[in-house]
């Protein structure tokens, strides 16, 4: 799949128009939003089961392929959040979710071609997450509680921290924290190691603070 290509920017495009269209109808009251909200986590739950015995069955159980990528993580915890409503969740949700998934589906780090179920899947669970955790904040569903975007970096950086110990141990690379991803993503901007990941998470912390001034926006 070419970047920004037709492909792309069409798939794209998809997520942003169900993304503004679910919270515009949850707020005109046109929308049942539990039902919706429910059902979206059901979907996102099944469809990352099905992925990871589809993984399983094909690579089996590798100290490389644990589900314990950022997007991994923030899908589960979108999942529980749409079922639930927590507050905390529906805040790691939003910012991890919305800048890791978001991220991810702008320079998307594809080892299969579109459409192959490797692809399709990558953008339904992606899109999937960032559409579900708009909804919740943008439908009026969840409101940001004052200092969810601290809480959200505190949370991510804890996690980076314990993932780290993790590659580590397993001499893998989760969340890219010991190298770049072969793809062409943001990171290579970023210089080598360590250095990209200083750079890194300066831009998160930058993302939190755009998505957090967008969330205050809406009453």
């Amino acid at each position: 799949m070419a970047l920004f290509g037709g492909l792309h920017l069409s798939l794209l495009g998809i997520i942003l128009a169900v993304a503004i269209l679910l919270p515009i109808a949850s707020r005109r009251g046109v929308l049942p939003e539990r039902i919706v909200r429910r059902a979206l986590a059901c979907v996102l739950a099944t469809g990352e089961v099905i992925w990871w015995i589809f993984v399983y069955a094909h690579e089996g159980l590798r100290p490389a392929n644990l589900p314990l990528q950022l997007c991994d993580v923030s899908l589960w915890t979108t999942v529980i959040a749409c079922w639930t409503l927590r507050p905390w969740l529906v805040e790691f949700s939003y910012f991890a979710g919305i800048a890791g998934a978001g991220m991810a589906l702008l320079t998307p780090d594809l080892w299969s071609p579109w459409p192959s179920y490797p692809a399709v899947y990558f953008f339904i669970s992606h899109g999937g997450t960032v559409v579900a955790i708009i909804l919740l904040v943008f439908g009026g569903i969840a409101p940001l509680r004052k200092g969810a975007m601290w809480r959200a970096f505190a949370m991510v950086v804890a996690y980076a921290a314990v993932v780290g110990a993790i590659d580590a141990a397993l001499h893998a690379d989760y969340m890219y924290l010991c190298e770049k991803p072969r793809s062409e993503t943001i990171l290579n901007a970023f210089g080598p190691w360590p250095w990209y990941l200083f750079a890194a998470a300066a831009l998160t912390l930058l993302l939190f603070e755009g998505l957090w001034l967008v969330a205050k926006k809406v009453p």
